[in-house]
């Protein structure tokens, strides 16, 4: 599976109209903390295809971090049925991930 790229365009079908749990991972280029988190979600995109997993570089979305309050990155926030459910912040190993997605 591909970690897919969320926008202002695409955010309402890809997220909030998907019939699967999504992963959004907020983001920055600058940012080395995601850069190292960045691995670790597109390995867990490869073993959980019951999941979307998605990127929004929040320099590009200002709009899309400031709905969902991203005020630290990385971040990543699990919606199921259209809303976020849950949020996890910072660099986190890929056994707390695992269990953040279930």
């Amino acid at each position: 599976m591909a970690v897919n790229i969320f926008s202002e365009d695409n955010f309402t079908e890809s997220v909030l109209n998907s019939e699967k749990p999504v992963l959004v991972d907020f983001w920055a280029s600058w940012c080395m903390p995601c850069r190292m988190l960045a691995p670790v979600v597109e390995e867990l995109s490869d073993e959980h295809p019951e999941i979307v997993f998605g990127k929004v570089n929040v320099d590009e979305c200002p709009e899309l971090a400031m709905r969902y309050n991203i005020s630290s990155i990385p971040a990543l926030l699990l919606f199921r049925g259209g809303e976020p459910v849950d949020r996890t912040v910072g660099v986190q190993p890929k056994e707390a991930l695992e269990l953040f997605i279930k």
